[in-house]
């Protein structure tokens, strides 16, 4: 066993081999030592191999998808080792013969397709980077589902899109390692090089013929080399992995760049689009958005989010099936209760498709087609929008396979095969009978002995059953004579004689008795073939399915989305060609859920007006206030609107985004040697070099990790680059009070600043944007609200004053003061000054009886005191 062992391990030598033994995978030498410590299980010993103890530790088979997908999340690779043969049938070839093993499956993170391994509400991407002089494409394919794509462009784009896809795996050429190590690092995928011949094109486009059954790839488009090159690496990684045994794939969809709004990886990270800066799922836009009632729904809602539209009918068409949701609220309902019981066809047909299926994933094609046929009968009456309209289309014609399988199966299936159970009855006459025969076998027996009886006349006569003659007919011995002589004993053969009692046997008996013996067998293996045989009958219909299952996320999404902007007050946006993003009352989706979820007040809206007289706002005002937020906002209403949804607005016109960029938060990446401010330059570098007239960028304190004028500087050059070369729409907030000069010198911009107010040396955010300079940052008493140290603060504002006054009287005024100024005396804090109220409204305060107020006059005198406040306020300004 070890040599077969040793064998079959030194063909997986970079994977943990799960060796089949019995009820157990077991794992020996390393591969045990390194499983047993990823897993937390324990390490035992079996045996000796060249006179050292043998590593080894198991899983239970029945349990073993969960130890697989811990040892996936930690970066391991596991060989499945199955036993291929009944060890009865090795016995056979004598006492020691070893059972024939081989290795049915590499399981790597991009080719699962278990459901507990499984998000089901999002994709797993399996990616392939091709390059045929100095030429690339980047294929991605999702097993799970039969997704199947393919994007040529050129290498500066190639991170980008592993950005956007977020691949648990990518598989490069052997010795590119380098090259592609650190984009893929980025996204958290797992980096597989193979052999450089998988990525030969010229083979690819065999590989993908003999895979479609096709002579010609020409109906599925015109494929460029170094997508063949792609395409045919990873069908040729998923040959390897899955030991031949092809998932089903949808024919390759050619991918336009050009079609979606161009999103960097450190633009999506800063928006939080389907991670929080956390790196979980929740606090990000996706989870915040997402009512879908189906994993499909989800998934494509996380694709529309991840890869928003430039197409303008696109959008029109996905807007048309929101606006149809909205209006017709209570159809919209009735399709959301249909759909929360809709299967996931998609991962049902790739099971089935890979022979990892089971009666389940038969019954979740029946229930999925009853719930579309259901959906379909619900839209029937009504004119829908054109995108609607072709989903209905798609939810109908399977009406031969849903009878077939609503015949077949019953309502409720155990998880595998081999437990039997599924099949209805009155669907097969011999199952039917197999199953009388092992359910009822006594009453079987019963009815031949009453027919036995009958035949032979004699009414004491039984049939029995013992472990030595199995099923035999019995009576006493003063019927014998009559059993032996003609006509009975031509049926009835003498068996055994006793004391008392005759025994006899016939052939209906004793083909009874091995029926009855072989029945649960039988009706295992009858279930098992019937399981096949509907099984193909499903994959012949995979076309057709995946065109009802797409068709069942479109309704889902329209209708989330419409529920999402019924809910919240969201309007449709007027998405048109224009350089426009004019937005009335604008919110930031997540952190308005925020606030309600905490209670703690209404989000304050706000207007932007971008495309017009002027395509960049120059943003100041203190931190804290709501800048970054207010970027931000703006920019996820840009993509809400061209990924086909409502925003969260009271009005919105945007004009199509090219690309979008934001350049907002500060972070370091130690890993690489970064500094906070270098990320910061590398990040508004990649936008200054590539953002194009019509891209949004957003920035958010340039300059602000170096020195005062070199900050300054940069600011000033990145602001002046955006409007004179790339021309495009930006929303700029800053610190740097000198740069709100700029708009007399650059006709586009235009200053814009968060509004505060300051009371008694406190300070007030009042979270409204207004056209306008801020005339300070109040950054000494944001550094209050903070709770620093009273002494510090007032520290600051001794200092601050004091460079402001060097700053007015210019020169070496600045240097002066610095050196004039007391070195800092550190002293225990003082108490914080106890507020008082002004004067006046003390005096009058204290000529008030309480328990002689009536409501009115109480209400009278919250109005007086109003009024004292502002005078005093009044007099102060």
């Amino acid at each position: 066993m070890m040599a077969q062992y040793l064998e079959i391990k030194e063909a997986h030598s970079d994977a943990l081999l799960f060796y089949r033994m019995g009820d157990f995978y077991e794992l020996f030498f390393d591969d045990a030592v390194a499983a047993a410590e990823a897993l937390d299980i324990a390490l035992t010993k079996r045996g000796k191999h060249l006179g050292e103890d043998i590593a080894m530790c198991g899983v239970p088979v029945h349990s073993a998808e969960g130890y697989l997908l811990t040892l996936i999340r930690k970066g391991f690779r596991v060989a499945v080792c199955e036993q291929l043969e009944d060890p009865s049938e090795a016995k056979k070839r004598g006492s020691k013969s070893v059972v024939k093993r081989g290795v049915v499956r590499l399981v790597t993170p991009g080719t699962l397709t278990e459901e507990s391994l499984l998000e089901a509400r999002r994709h797993n991407y399996l990616a392939a980077i091709g390059q045929v002089r100095g030429e690339h494409a980047l294929a991605w394919a999702d097993i799970s589902t039969g997704a199947f794509h393919v994007m040529a462009l050129n290498g500066a784009h190639v991170p980008p899109e592993l950005a956007h896809l977020r691949p648990s795996e990518v598989i490069i050429a052997d010795g590119a390692q380098e090259d592609w190590a650190e984009a893929v690092s980025e996204t958290g995928a797992a980096l597989t090089p193979i052999g450089r011949a998988a990525f030969d094109s010229a083979g690819a486009e065999k590989r993908l013929c003999a895979l479609f059954e096709v002579g010609t790839l020409d109906s599925f488009g015109a494929f460029t080399r170094p997508e063949l090159s792609a395409l045919g690496a990873l069908v040729e990684y998923l040959e390897l992995t899955q030991k031949g045994k092809l998932p089903l794939l949808r024919p390759p969809q050619r991918e336009d760049r050009a079609g979606a709004m161009q999103i960097d990886a450190a633009t999506r990270r800063n928006l939080e689009l389907t991670h929080a800066l956390s790196g979980g799922r929740a606090g990000s836009l996706l989870a915040t958005i997402d009512r879908t009632v189906t994993a499909g729904g989800a998934r494509l809602l996380e694709r529309r989010i991840s890869s928003p539209s430039r197409s303008l009918a696109a959008i029109q068409a996905r807007l048309d099936a929101v606006s149809f949701a909205l209006e017709q609220s209570r159809v919209a309902q009735e399709l959301r209760d249909s759909l929360r019981k809709t299967p996931d066809l998609d991962r049902a047909l790739s099971r089935l498709g890979l022979d990892r299926g089971g009666p389940r994933d038969l019954a979740a094609i029946r229930n999925g087609l009853q719930q579309a046929e259901a959906i379909a009968a619900l839209l029937d009456p009504f004119d829908l929008p054109a995108q609607l309209s072709a989903a209905a289309d798609d939810l109908t014609g399977q009406a031969e396979l849903l009878d077939l399988l609503d015949q077949a199966l019953v309502a409720e299936p155990p998880l595998l095969a081999r437990d039997g159970g599924f099949i209805a009855a009155g669907y097969d006459e011999e199952l039917d009978e197999m199953r009388r025969l092992r359910d009822e076998g006594r009453g079987v027996i019963a009815g031949m002995q009453a027919d036995y009886a009958k035949q032979t006349g004699i009414a004491s006569l039984k049939v029995k059953h013992n472990n030595v003659l199995g099923y035999f007919v019995e009576v006493t011995a003063t019927h014998a004579d009559k059993m032996l002589s003609p006509p009975l004993n031509e049926t009835f053969k003498h068996r055994q004689t006793t004391a008392s009692q005759v025994r006899f046997t016939t052939v209906p008996l004793s083909e009874m008795e091995t029926r009855i013996l072989n029945a649960g067998g039988r009706a295992i293996e009858i279930e098992k073939r019937l399981y096949d045989s509907l099984k193909e009958q499903i994959l012949d219909h995979f076309a057709e399915l995946s065109q009802t299952a797409r068709a069942l996320s479109e309704i889902d999404l329209a209708t989330a989305l419409a529920n999402l902007a019924a809910g919240l007050d969201w309007c449709r946006p007027d998405v048109d060609d224009s350089r426009a993003l004019d937005i009335t009352g604008g919110r930031h989706p997540v952190v308005e859920a925020a606030l309600q979820a905490q209670g703690a007040g209404p989000f304050i809206a706000n207007d932007c007006s971008l495309g017009g007289s002027s395509d960049i706002w120059l943003l100041t005002g203190p931190n804290m206030a709501g800048k970054s937020t207010f970027l931000r906002q703006n920019a996820l209403i840009a993509l809400l609107a061209q990924a086909g949804s409502y925003v969260p607005a009271q009005s919105a016109h945007v004009g199509l985004v090219s690309q979008l960029f934001s350049r907002v938060g500060a972070s370091d990446d130690l890993a690489r040697g970064r500094s906070t401010f270098m990320v910061e330059m590398v990040e508004t570098a990649a936008i200054l070099n590539q953002a194009d007239a019509r891209a949004l960028v957003i920035l958010d304190e340039i300059g602000r990790g170096t020195a005062t004028y070199d900050g300054l500087s940069i600011a000033w050059a990145t602001l002046e680059h955006l409007h004179e070369v790339n021309g495009c729409r930006a929303l700029f907030a800053t610190h740097y009070h000198e740069l709100t000069r700029l708009p007399d010198k650059l006709g586009r911009i235009e200053n814009a600043t968060v509004s505060v107010k300051e009371h008694d040396g406190e300070v007030i955010f009042l979270h409204e944007v207004r056209r306008g300079a801020a005339d300070r940052s109040y950054g000494v008493q944001v550094a209050k609200l903070a709770g620093l140290p009273a002494s510090v603060v007032e520290r600051a504002r001794v200092v601050l004053d004091a460079l402001e006054k060097g700053e007015r009287e210019g020169g070496g005024a600045r240097a002066a003061v610095i050196d004039d100024l007391p070195l800092f005396a550190v002293q225990p804090a003082a108490p914080p000054p106890r507020a008082s109220a002004p004067p006046a409204v003390e005096a009058r305060l204290a000529e008030v009886l309480p328990d002689t107020l009536s409501p009115r006059a109480a209400l009278d005198l919250v109005y007086e005191l109003c009024d004292l406040l502002n005078q005093r306020d009044e007099a102060a300004e």
